[in-house]
């Protein structure tokens, strides 16, 4: 039986695996430009998803403005379809501060299921974002 478990990302060789992982599933396979891809780093909460030991997936969760905003939800391509995007939401909604009231993300056309599992409802018009369909999600439940 596989182990997966997500932790938070502290201290520099886990955010390395984080920075390591969303680079591969953003930069390489999506084509995102780095530049759009390392923002708002250091106001951000990070998490690391592991299976049996191997750094496999990411996430992180920052304050803005409008509430909090869950974001850069990647899965390393050889371990998807194991949970680790529902384990990686799950873990992200857990920690955040208990008067988060409005929670949103903006979520590409293929995750927007797996969102819609944990009460997330698409807001407003289909846009676009470094290169991708994306529908802006509100955490209604």
């Amino acid at each position: 039986m596989e182990t997966l478990f997500v932790n938070k990302a502290i201290g520099k060789e886990t955010l390395d695996h984080v920075f390591a992982i969303r680079s591969v599933v953003f930069v390489e396979e999506q084509g995102c430009p780095p530049e759009l891809e390392w923002e708002n780093e250091e106001e951000s909460t990070h998490f690391l998803a592991t299976m049996d030991n191997q750094p496999c997936g990411a996430c992180r969760w920052r304050k803005t403005d409008q509430g909090y905003k869950l974001e850069r939800f990647a899965v390393l391509k050889e371990y998807r379809g194991k949970r680790i995007g529902q384990a990686l939401v799950a873990a992200a909604l857990a920690d955040l501060p208990a008067d988060a009231h409005y929670i949103y993300l903006n979520a590409q056309l293929p995750a927007m299921p797996l969102y819609a599992k944990f009460g997330f409802v698409a807001e407003g018009p289909q846009f676009e974002e470094a290169g991708f369909q994306h529908f802006k999600m509100v955490k209604k439940a």
